[in-house]
């Protein structure tokens, strides 16, 4: 068994798509998943499973929450390993916190439109592509960067972000290597 994280997309989000996180820890158990521990109501799964059948698992659990909960959400997962490499990627590492974002990427973006990413960055702002990994510096907010809701659109894979203080609780909570 190894372990790996499920950083599932648009759950509790703007009070759509809600799901408690007992209920969510209910699927990935029911499907097989061991140790399976959340955190926060974003949609974040820590969990053992061997490592052949992550993938059709996880589909799984999706399928099963949509014909619970009416919405198949979007499930992207990264093996323990191939998470803390993105932890020690961070380009921005005096940089923590909620100004620092995370977006997962679903593929390798095969043609990125960086000049548009350019210019539709703030002046404080500034971000990096390292390979299925997005990462966001928005010292004002991602709430008010007009980058952030446009990084899928301009790389062309789906994502999902989570800012620094959740990649390190997930990495807390992964345990040592």
């Amino acid at each position: 068994m190894s372990a790996h994280v499920a950083l599932l997309r648009g759950i509790n989000v703007g009070g759509r798509n809600r799901l408690s996180m007992d209920a969510l820890a209910g699927y990935f158990e029911a499907q097989g998943a061991h140790a399976v521990r959340t955190l926060i109501q974003s949609g974040n799964v820590v969990f053992q499973c061997d490592a052949p059948e992550v993938g059709a698992m996880v589909e799984r659990v999706a399928l099963a929450i949509g014909a619970a909960h009416g919405f198949t959400p979007s499930v992207l997962v990264r093996s323990a390993g191939a998470f803390r490499a993105v932890m020690a990627a961070n380009p921005f590492p005096a940089e923590r916190g909620k100004a620092l974002h995370v977006f997962f990427l679903a593929a390798l973006p095969s043609a990125p439109d960086m000049a548009r990413l350019d210019r539709l960055a703030a002046p404080s702002e500034r971000f990096v592509l390292d390979g299925c990994t997005f990462f966001l510096l928005a010292p004002d907010g991602v709430g008010r960067s007009r980058l952030a809701p446009a990084v899928e659109i301009c790389l062309g894979v789906a994502a999902t972000a989570r800012n620094w203080n959740t990649v390190s609780a997930l990495g807390e909570m992964l345990g040592p290597p």
